[in-house]
This record gives C-alpha cells, structure tokens and sequence, in this order.
C-alpha cells in the first residue's frame, strides 16, 4: 500500500510541475548591431543560444528553448511590409525567441 501511495504522490507531482511549465513566444525585431548576435540568432546558430536565453531570463523565464528567424508572413498584420517608411529597409527581418519557465 505504501508503493502504491509513493506512485501516487510522484504521479501528482509530475502533473502538476509539468502544468506549471510556461512557454511564450517573442517576436523581436531581428536589427545588426555589429557584433553578428542578430545573425546567430536568425540562422538558429549556437552562437545566439546566449543572447536567446538572456532575453528570455530578462523576462523572468528560465531558458530558451529555440531561436530562428521569422518571415513576415508569418506573423499576423503585426509588422509593417519594407518600403519608404522603414529605416535602412530592413522591417522585414525578425526573429522567435522560443522562452520556457
């Protein structure tokens, strides 16, 4: 009887901290900045896996489970198509920050 209470109670607990377990996706502007850290990040390189995990603990999540870049399509009417009104004509890259609690 004690096994079955012990299987229980780990069962409980495996439930409950997996419906505790958060996942955001963040869209963020994918801009150079000179060091290459934009590139990593779109290419879904290792060398973006820091920058990717601390946006996400700057937002109190605990890690980065993916990056990659994004196309435009992809996001819903949110983000303006490159023309006249965008700076050096790069509105259309961003990148998905995949961040886990």
């Amino acid at each position: 009887m004690r096994s079955l209470m012990a299987l229980l109670s780990c069962a409980f607990i495996i439930v409950a901290s997996a419906a505790s377990a958060e996942t955001r996706i963040f869209i963020v502007a994918n801009q150079a900045d000179g060091y290459g850290v934009d590139q990593c990040l779109a290419r879904g390189e290792k060398c973006g896996a820091h920058a990717a995990r601390s946006y996400c603990q700057s937002r109190d999540f605990a890690q980065a489970s993916a990056y990659r870049r994004v196309d435009p399509d992809e996001i819903t009417g949110s983000v303006p198509k490159s023309g006249a009104n965008c700076s050096h004509g790069r509105c259309d890259e961003y990148v998905a920050i995949t961040c886990q609690r």
